[in-house]
């Protein structure tokens, strides 16, 4: 079930850190998950591009880019400061 007041990986600001709770499009969570996605894994944003352009994200021991729809779709638990 998503919540309505869900917070969106999109909506975090450089720095920030989230925990990976659910998906909003089923579709392309399995992709995501694929990348390492995973539900209950902590991501943190390092960069996002100006212009509603890609976010660059540490998850694991890796850096991910993603596009700001694809971001859109990951739903974290809190409130972005963990």
């Amino acid at each position: 079930m998503i919540l309505n007041n869900s917070l969106k990986l999109s909506e975090l600001h450089t720095g920030q850190i989230g925990i990976i709770k659910s998906f909003s499009d089923d579709f392309l969570s399995l992709k995501l998950m694929e990348m390492g996605c995973t539900p209950g894994s902590k991501i943190e944003v390092l960069r996002a591009a100006p212009f509603n352009g890609p976010i660059m994200l540490k998850l694991w021991n890796y850096t991910l880019c993603l596009r700001k729809e694809e971001a859109e779709k990951i739903l974290l638990e809190g409130n972005g400061t963990v």
